[in-house]
Parts: C-alpha cells; sequence; structure tokens
C-alpha cells in the first residue's frame, strides 16, 4: 500500500500522457465545479445572440464581383449614402448585399454610372512589358480585340454584358493548311428583352468584318439561357427560307389580332376580352409561262415571179428613133381571152369575179413563195407566299359582374370581328366569339395573396430566431438558474459565523449544527456515527481529507 502511494517524477513524462484525465482533474477542481454553471449560461446565451445575428441578418447576394479597388470605393461609398448596408468577401472579393436590397442598389448604381469600366481593350497593350515573347504579344493583341468587340455589341439596348472568343488560328506557308478563323459570342440579355434576327445578323456582320478572313457563318451566338441564336445553314439555305416563310405567317396573325386589340378595346375594355388568330396561309412559290399563237399570221416576207401575155405586144408597140418611120400607126391588134393566174406556170388566167379587182390583161400565169409570222405572247406569272386560304379566329369575351351578355350583343360582336378581319365565305373562314366569367378574376382583384408578399420572409426569419432564443433561455439557461438558486438555498442553511447551534435564520428556518470531533467520538450507534462522519465531512471537508491522509500514515507505519 505505501508503494501504490509513491509520487510520480514531477519531470516526468506522464504529466501529458493522458490529457483527458487532466481535463477531468480540471473540472474536477471546487472553484471550475463553481464556475461551470454560470459559463455554460454564459455559453448559451452567447449561442443564442450568435443565431439571432446569423438569422436575422438578410441573405447576401453578389452585386458585383472583380471589381477594382477605385469601383469598390466608389460603389461602397454611393451605398452607405443611401442607407445600403453592403459587404466585401475577404477570399473572393465580391461586392455583396441584402436580397431585399438588391434591385435598389442596382437602380441606385445604374443612376449614378457605377462601376466605372475597367480597363480593357486596347488599354492592355499599354501595360505590356518589354521583351516577352511574340506568342504572348498574339494573345494580348487577341484579347484587346475581344474585350474591343464586347464593348462594341454592349452598344445594342437589349445587350447588359457581352464576352467575345476569337479562334485565330497561325498562318501557314502553304494554302491547303491554312484554316478561316472562327468567333464565338455570349450574350447576356436584359430582363424581358429579346433580340430580333436582324440585331442577330448585324452582331454576326460586325464580328466577322473586325477580323480579316473571317465569314459570317464562322460566327456562334449564344445567349445566358444556352439558346443558340445563329441559324445553321446561312442566310440563304433552307432553314432561313423556312424562318422567313414562318415570320410571314406570325406577321399576318399579329396584324389581324392588333386589328381585334383596336377594335374591342373601345367596347369591352382593355383586359376583358382575348382574342387568338389562326391564319392557314399559302407559303408555297408558284411559277406560271404561257404562250399563245394567232390564227391569222401576218406577211413577213414573198418572193416569186409572174408571166405576161406577149402575142402580138411587140409588133404593135410604138419603138424605134423618133422621126418618120416612129410615126407609123401599129397594126391591127387581135383581141384574146386571158387566162387565170394560179401561180403554176402553164396555168390559165384568173376569170374576173363580181365584184372583185378586173384582172390584169398583160398577165398570163404567177409563181410566188410567201412567209407569214404567227403572232407569239408570252406570259410568265410568279405567285409570291403570303395569300390567306383560311382564317380562324376565336374572342373570349368576360361576363359584366352579375349579368351575363345577350345573344344580339354576341352577334353585334361577332359581325364586327368578321368585318375587322375581312371574312370570306368563300375561304371558309371561321369566327367564333363567347362571353364566360373568368377565372382568377376576384383574386387578381382582391390583390396578391398572403404568402407572395415581401414582408413574409422578413417576418419568418426573425420569428425564428427569436424562437431559437427562447427555447436556449427556456431549456438551457433556466435550468442552470434553478440548480444555482438551490445551492443557495443549500449554502444558505448552514449557519452563519456566531450563529449558535440550533437557531433559525432570518426567513425562520432551523439551521442543521455542525459535527465536530467531540461529537464523533461520542456518537453510539452505528447509524448514528455514519449521520456524524457524513456532517463533519460536508462541514470540514478539509480537515477530513487530512483525517484520512494521516489514518493512512498510521497504517504504513
Amino acid at each position: 500500500m505505501s508503494t501504490a502511494l509513491i509520487p510520480t517524477s514531477p519531470g516526468g513524462t506522464e504529466r501529458f500522457a493522458n490529457p483527458l484525465q487532466q481535463i477531468k482533474g480540471v473540472f474536477a477542481q471546487p472553484a471550475v465545479r463553481r464556475s461551470l454553471p454560470m459559463a455554460l449560461m454564459v455559453g448559451l446565451i452567447a449561442a443564442a445572440a450568435l443565431a439571432w445575428m446569423s438569422l436575422s441578418t438578410p441573405t447576401q447576394k453578389t452585386l458585383f464581383s472583380g471589381l477594382p479597388d477605385s469601383d469598390k470605393a466608389a460603389v461602397t461609398s454611393a451605398l452607405t449614402t443611401a442607407n445600403i448596408k453592403s459587404h466585401i468577401d475577404e477570399g473572393t472579393g465580391a461586392l455583396t448585399v441584402g436580397e431585399d436590397d438588391y434591385s435598389r442598389a442596382k437602380m441606385l448604381l445604374a443612376g449614378q454610372g457605377l462601376p466605372k469600366a475597367a480597363p480593357g481593350g486596347y488599354a492592355i497593350l499599354d501595360q505590356l512589358p518589354m521583351g516577352v515573347s511574340r506568342a504572348v504579344e498574339g494573345e494580348r493583341l487577341r484579347q484587346a480585340r475581344e474585350s474591343e468587340m464586347a464593348k462594341s455589341i454592349e452598344e445594342i439596348d437589349a445587350v447588359a454584358e457581352a464576352r467575345v472568343h476569337l479562334a485565330m488560328p497561325e498562318a501557314s506557308v502553304f494554302v491547303r493548311d491554312n484554316a478561316a478563323p472562327s468567333a464565338s459570342v455570349i450574350l447576356k440579355l436584359q430582363g424581358g428583352r429579346s433580340l430580333s434576327e436582324a440585331q442577330v445578323a448585324s452582331i454576326i456582320n460586325l464580328v466577322a468584318s473586325s477580323v480579316p478572313g473571317m465569314k459570317p457563318e464562322a460566327v456562334t451566338i449564344v445567349d445566358q439561357m444556352g439558346a443558340l441564336l445563329t441559324k445553321a445553314g446561312g442566310s440563304d439555305g433552307a432553314g432561313a427560307a423556312s424562318d422567313a416563310r414562318i415570320d410571314i405567317q406570325r406577321r399576318i396573325e399579329d396584324k389581324y389580332r392588333t386589328q381585334l386589340i383596336a377594335l374591342l378595346t373601345p367596347l369591352v375594355g382593355a383586359g376583358n376580352f382575348t382574342a387568338e388568330v389562326q391564319a392557314d396561309v399559302n407559303l408555297d412559290e408558284s411559277q406560271a409561262t404561257r404562250e399563245s399563237y394567232e390564227k391569222q399570221g401576218v406577211l413577213r416576207a414573198e418572193t416569186g415571179n409572174w408571166t405576161g401575155n406577149q402575142k402580138d405586144g411587140g409588133a404593135g408597140a410604138p419603138g424605134g428613133i423618133p422621126g418618120a418611120l416612129s410615126n407609123t400607126p401599129p397594126a391591127a391588134s387581135t383581141l384574146s381571152t386571158p387566162q387565170a393566174a394560179t401561180g403554176n406556170p402553164g396555168t390559165p388566167a384568173a376569170q374576173p369575179v363580181a365584184g372583185g379587182p378586173a384582172p390584169d390583161a398583160m398577165k398570163q400565169s404567177d409563181q410566188y413563195q410567201r412567209a407569214y409570222d404567227l403572232g407569239r405572247e408570252v406570259s410568265v406569272t410568279r405567285a409570291t407566299p403570303g395569300g390567306v386560304k383560311r382564317l380562324s379566329v376565336a374572342v373570349l369575351l368576360r361576363d359584366p359582374d352579375k349579368t351575363r351578355r345577350t345573344a344580339m350583343e354576341i352577334n353585334q360582336i361577332t359581325d364586327l370581328v368578321k368585318s375587322a378581319v375581312g371574312f370570306d365565305q368563300a375561304r371558309n373562314d371561321n369566327v367564333t366569339v363567347i362571353s364566360r366569367k373568368f377565372a382568377g378574376a376576384t383574386d387578381a382583384a382582391a390583390g396578391p395573396a398572403w404568402y407572395d408578399n415581401a414582408w413574409l420572409p422578413v417576418l419568418a426569419r426573425n420569428g425564428t430566431a427569436i424562437l431559437i432564443a427562447l427555447l436556449v433561455l427556456l431549456l438551457g439557461v433556466r435550468p442552470i438558474a434553478k440548480a444555482l438558486m438551490k445551492k443557495r438555498e443549500d449554502a444558505g442553511t448552514r449557519p452563519a459565523l456566531g450563529q449558535p447551534i440550533g437557531a433559525a435564520d432570518q426567513d425562520g428556518m432551523t439551521v442543521a449544527a455542525p459535527v465536530s470531533l467531540d461529537q464523533l467520538e461520542n456518537t453510539r450507534g452505528y447509524d448514528d456515527r455514519i449521520g456524524a462522519v457524513r456532517g463533519f465531512t460536508r462541514d470540514n471537508p478539509t480537515r477530513a481529507a487530512l483525517a484520512v491522509r494521516d489514518m493512512i500514515k498510521a497504517d504504513a507505519k
């Protein structure tokens, strides 16, 4: 037993052999045990305060990231002036604000023109150090071009942010190995805005014209939702033609819909009707060519000859040198019947026709070759797409409150709709007008639901923080406080210094008498002696420990 009580060396390694035992020894000390409830209560209060701060603070949302220090200072100053709390993340450098103040901060900074544009574009070349390699210089030049293109694209109203990536292969001495440059553009559009096909085409041509050798087909544009804005096949492909035809149909339907809105808005009021138009448009292109000829042609050329009657023609004709002989009268002539001219040699001359021209007496026969031109008419017809083959119109009217529209009123509105859209019975057009109660009309008039209000998340967050604080106080602090009060009451039952044994305290409670050594010696019964030892140990813990130590030493001797 004496061997077990031999103390170990103070400088030995066993001092740090069991840290858990040392921690238990520290907590077993009377001073630590007395202060432990108070420390636990303080810790619980601190935890409740931390939970309150974390839950009561609104959720942070990133306002800007990657800003230079000058822009951070300007933005933070503007937000502080407007009583908007901001926070700068030390790790990423992002500037964050409360989720509830995000939209207001955006509008405030946009009105003040903040943040300023960071140095970019060709200003990057000013920071190029001397002695860099050719590859680094080429990359910096490409980066400068990308930044300048992005700034140019951001000038479009519907574009909030733009990033441009250029793929420019190195030039080769072999023509067959030269690759054409290409580009990809990602756009972040403004809320609720979209780009038309003309704007997308302008961005494509802008990028293609800024890089030598780049074709418009090599430019790809994507928006922030991942939708491809460029059309496959180019502007001359079949896809573009199909899109153009669909656009024709959409424009025709929008035209009719606009006419209906302009007609019905003054009559029933805005929001009291809805109209839809479905146009069956002929989107086919047709070409027709027609040739026609006249039955009677026009004489183009004529060749031929005719033979006259030479009988006695030479003798009877005067001739010779004027003089005496030439004045001699000719011989008597003989009359002969002329033959009809049929166009063939040797045929008799044509007989005189009553009412017709007199036949030529000198003409015996004729032969002609005539060429006639027939009349030719060439007609080319090309029908462009866009003709409406059938039109279907549906109009839904809202019934007035507590009443319904009459059939006569609906028929009148139907006639107006037919006149507005150009109703044609031959095309089998269809116009339908009905009147019903709109679903959700009462809810829309009453306003948004209670769970859609902006104050509900704030109230829920603050209520949760208060509930956690109350639970900590009721389940943690309150039991500890009760334990401390009980110990204080137990300590108050002991007699004060100079107070007689068995006397009553200020509250009228009887104080237990302390146990002395004489009382321990004079105690006779076993149970009484055990109770006296307990009382003596409770009242004099130090003396009891010393007594035990003396007893152990006496046994050792």
